[in-house]
């Protein structure tokens, strides 16, 4: 087979026809990993060892398996590689290997000793259906401590030729070789060698710019106290330098323990995250598999310009890889389910220490903005509407820190709580609880007889006496209540502090102008309203505004979240929930993180949150007993999804495009449009509804 120089990933061959429940269709790819059991210079049985990984991998829908470095021989056979015998089994078991996979069709690499130009190399054979793919010799070869691989082999430059005959079939062969799949092509392929990802630049480096997503590493590296852990690191920086996946396999159990000692760590990470890792030290053959999302990882290079950079200044070497093509094949019609973690709640860690650190450090991002803000504007007084809901609570929270962190007495901060038509006697009695255990200075302003007066001079029905509670009858209360805190603020020389959050942004949930949508500074812009749900769980836990604050804090979360503008008489439900009208937050902050942080289609969207919020088994909640532990099939998925779609693409973006100053808090949160977010107003949302049509109902 012939290879060919790289070729642009450009036309892709999607939507491709198979199972809405199928991985593949969506971008992700089963790679896996194989620790055989060895026997030191036995190729027979290793290859036996190994193709029962491989039947394995392929019966688990695995496009990729890789194997240990010189797994068919065993790395520990020192100057048996000299022997012809072994040489000669070494290619009798991997033509035993090429038959095996006549009908599979998952990859498979192999770890191989081959003889090419009277030299001897350590290489990585792929090979697919019977087919030899490519062969990578090894570039770097450790000659210090336990290491003599110089005594055996040869640097991967010092070979001449650029394809070899092996088992009667001529592969490319070379170190800047790719291995791309036709029919999935977000699947780019290139193998290096253990000690080749320890040196300062690996090739893995120049691979991933040529347009390798997967990199693969076939290691034996014996073990040794702390090695496991610098492993890890290596291989997490790698994935996360290349913008790649990195599977590394290792050698274990059957290696020589003359004088080492073999752990069979195997890893898989994406762009830095661990996503599997073997079991050490283990007496059998293990497979380790997990699912990569290879187009984050294409639009993670898109994104960040540097890699673009780093190709443009790299070009006269990249020019030099060459592609070796391969069709996978894959069945594509049958299920194949997730198997990879996919949080309910992106922007929150599921793990409890991890929460309390990322509260704890959004927190203090957002007191640090405030606190530079008051001092370069060189006011030292806030002002802030407190409802006695969520978003007004949490920014009361970062203002109090705010002043301690400066010394300004609390009672700088004004609060002013301002009921309406539809303010309830609990929220009302919150928000003065709150105050109270904040110790700011408390105000209440019945906005009722402005606005009565306003909707009187506007001709309104309401004024008449009708109970007509339309648009205009909200925002002119939204409206009321913004225009008092302004001249609140003019009045005693503060600053208005806004309160509404990244979700309520992203779905324009909030009254453009004068209203909630407006404010001097706004701490809250970048944070969404799960993740503001647990700042504020965390303080009351903590019991940073001790045990009275810690109970108003608690009744606050479990309120029911309501704009509380139209009376209960106006609302067949009962009270104006904002769920029940814009959707279920937690769904909604899902579609908001694959959107904005991913640029996912609804249709990846959808599958993801099915997987993630269609188990009610699974444990992996926040909080344990704190969050409703709902199940959303995929009917209501889609149908909250396109509320999302509607709302985001299309009615909402004129107000972000002019919202007010506010620090970014997370790396997918932020919507303004001096940073993150540069969109039309008037753009339409017609390719996003057509791909949720994909969906099935």
């Amino acid at each position: 087979m012939q290879a060919t120089s790289p070729s642009t990933v450009s036309a892709r061959q999607f939507p491709r026809e198979g199972s809405f429940d199928n991985l593949y269709l969506h971008d992700f790819a089963r790679l896996a990993v194989g620790v055989p059991l060895c026997k030191v210079a036995d190729p027979a049985y290793n290859a036996e060892q190994t193709a029962q990984l491989l039947r394995e991998a392929a019966a688990q829908g695995s496009a990729v398996v890789a194997f240990p470095e010189l797994g068919l021989a065993a790395y520990t056979s020192d100057d048996l590689f000299h022997q012809r015998a072994l040489l000669d089994g070494c290619e009798a078991a991997l033509a035993h290997l090429l038959t095996v996979s006549r009908d599979l069709p998952t990859i498979a690499i192999v770890g191989v000793p081959l003889r090419v130009e009277h030299r001897l190399f350590n290489c990585a054979v792929a090979f697919q259906r019977g087919r030899l793919l490519a062969v990578w010799p090894k570039t770097y070869l450790p000659n210090y401590g336990e290491f003599y691989e110089a005594r055996q082999f040869n640097a991967a430059d010092e070979a001449l030729s650029e394809e070899v005959t092996l088992l009667g079939q001529r592969v490319p062969f070379g170190t800047r070789l790719v291995v791309a799949a036709e029919d999935m092509p977000l699947l780019r392929l290139h193998v290096e060698i253990c000690e080749d990802v320890w040196t300062p630049i690996p090739p893995s480096s120049y691979a991933a710019l040529a347009g390798a997503t997967v990199l693969v590493n076939l290691s034996a590296s014996n073990v040794t106290v702390g090695k496991a852990g610098y492993r890890h690191q290596l291989v997490a920086q790698q994935s996360a330098r290349c913008l790649a996946a990195y599977v590394y396999t290792s050698a274990g159990a059957g290696e020589s323990s003359t004088d080492l000692a073999w752990d069979g760590q195997a890893l898989i990470y994406e762009n830095g995250s661990l996503l599997a890792e073997a079991e050490r030290f283990q007496r059998r053959s293990q497979l380790l598999v997990a699912d990569v999302d290879l187009e984050r990882l294409s639009r993670e290079r898109m994104r960040q310009t540097s890699f673009g950079d780093s190709v443009r200044h790299h070009a006269p070497l990249l020019k030099a890889f060459r592609t070796a093509p391969v069709v996978l094949g894959l069945d594509l019609q049958q299920p194949l389910a997730l198997c990879r973690r996919v949080e309910r709640f992106p922007y929150v860690p599921a793990d409890r220490t991890r929460r309390d650190e990322r509260c704890n450090e959004v927190f203090n991002i957002q007191v640090q903005a405030l606190v530079q803000r008051l001092v370069s504007s060189g006011i030292h007084k806030l002002v802030l509407g407190v409802s006695g809901g969520l978003d007004s609570t949490h920014a009361l929270l970062v203002a109090a820190r705010a002043m301690d962190l400066m010394g300004w007495p609390r009672t700088h901060i004004l609060g002013v709580t301002m009921p309406g038509f539809a303010t309830s006697s609990r929220t009302r009695d919150q928000a003065m609880r709150l105050m109270a255990a904040i110790g700011c200075e408390a105000r209440e302003i019945d906005i009722r007889p402005s606005c009565q007066q306003m909707l009187k001079d506007l001709g309104h029905p309401y004024a008449q006496g009708e109970a007509v509670y339309d648009v205009t009858f909200e925002n002119v209360q939204a409206g009321e209540r913004t225009s008092h805190l302004f001249r609140l603020a003019n009045h005693t020389g503060a600053l208005v502090l806004g309160t509404g959050d990244l979700s309520e942004l992203a779905l324009g949930w909030c009254t453009y102008g004068v209203g909630d949508h407006m404010s001097h500074y706004n701490v809250n812009a970048s944070v969404p309203k799960t993740l503001i749900q647990y700042l504020v769980r965390w303080v009351a836990e903590t019991e940073q505004l001790g045990p009275q604050g810690k109970t108003v804090l608690l009744d606050i979360l479990s309120t029911e979240i309501s704009p509380e503008l139209v009376p209960q008489d106006g609302n067949t439900t009962g009270l104006q929930s904002t769920e029940a009208h814009i959707g279920p937050y937690e769904l909604q902050d899902f579609n908001l993180f694959y959107t904005i942080r991913y640029g996912c289609s609804p249709a990846k969207i959808a599958f993801l949150a099915r997987h993630a919020w269609g188990d009610r088994t699974r444990g992996d909640w926040p909080d344990g007993e704190h969050v409703r532990r709902n199940e959303y099939p995929l009917p209501e998925i889609k149908r909250v999804l396109r509320i999302f779609v509607q709302r985001f693409f299309r009615g909402s973006q004129f107000k972000r495009s002019c919202v007010p100053n506010a620090p970014k808090v997370g790396s997918g949160g932020s919507l303004s449009p001096r940073g993150d977010w540069r969109a039309p107003s008037d753009s339409e949302a017609t390719v996003w509804l057509a791909d949720l049509a994909r969906i099935p109902d």
